[in-house]
């Protein structure tokens, strides 16, 4: 039934490359942004899922009260 209803839309088969395209964009670009990402800064960001909030604060200059 929803065969039917679909190939009577006009100009329907554009739908699937643009929606491919705009995935295809995305994936590539984030490979990219992560790829170019400056590797201090990631050595910094993984070192808060271990570390206190007292040892945050010190790492980033917080002033904690």
């Amino acid at each position: 039934m929803y065969k039917n209803v679909l190939q009577a839309i006009d100009g329907i088969e554009i739908y699937p490359l643009i929606s491919f395209t705009i995935f295809f964009v995305f994936f590539i670009g984030l490979l990219l942004y992560v790829a170019l990402m400056d590797k201090k800064h990631v050595q910094f960001m993984s070192s808060f899922a271990c570390s206190s909030e007292d040892e945050v604060d010190a790492t980033v200059g917080g002033n904690k009260q």
